[in-house]
């Protein structure tokens, strides 16, 4: 029998996925735990529409995240620290200050959590960091950082 899938089921599929189990599993388990619908005609469409429906929305969000990308690699980010006088920073740059500096210079919210940064950034001058945006889309952005 075949059944398209509410939820996603361990050892069976995702959500919104079309699959064929034993009628016994589908009529006394699936079905009645709102796990699953049967997969008629008139559900298989609408499950046709749900999938046009997300295929639309990941490519709107796939051109903003490229058009967020674009943005943070057209200059590199500046972040202002205190130094000592052998050009050492006191304390470390964190995703933290890298997050509000996006923020304050480029005009995006960006999840510090998202953000991580290569190697430890103690001295002045020029770092990369890594952003992960989630599907695979990942970029590497400079930033500069410059003595207060």
């Amino acid at each position: 029998m075949q059944v398209i899938l509410i939820q996603d089921v361990d050892n069976l599929g995702g959500a919104n996925e079309l699959v064929t189990v034993k009628n016994g599993y589908a009529r006394n388990f699936l079905i009645p735990q709102k796990f699953a619908v049967e997969a008629s005609p008139s559900n298989l469409k609408q499950l046709g529409e749900k999938v046009k429906v997300k295929e639309k929305k990941e490519a709107k969000m796939l051109a903003e995240i490229n058009n967020v990308i674009a943005v943070l690699k057209g200059s590199p980010l500046k972040i202002g620290a205190k130094t000592g006088t052998s050009g050492k920073i006191f304390g470390s740059v964190t995703s933290l200050q890298l997050a509000r500096a996006i923020r304050e210079q480029k005009g995006y919210e960006i999840d510090r959590k998202r953000i991580s940064i290569t190697d430890d950034v103690k001295e002045l001058g020029s770092h990369k960091a890594s952003i992960d945006f989630g599907n695979g889309n990942t970029t590497e952005i400079e930033f500069e950082v410059v003595g207060e």
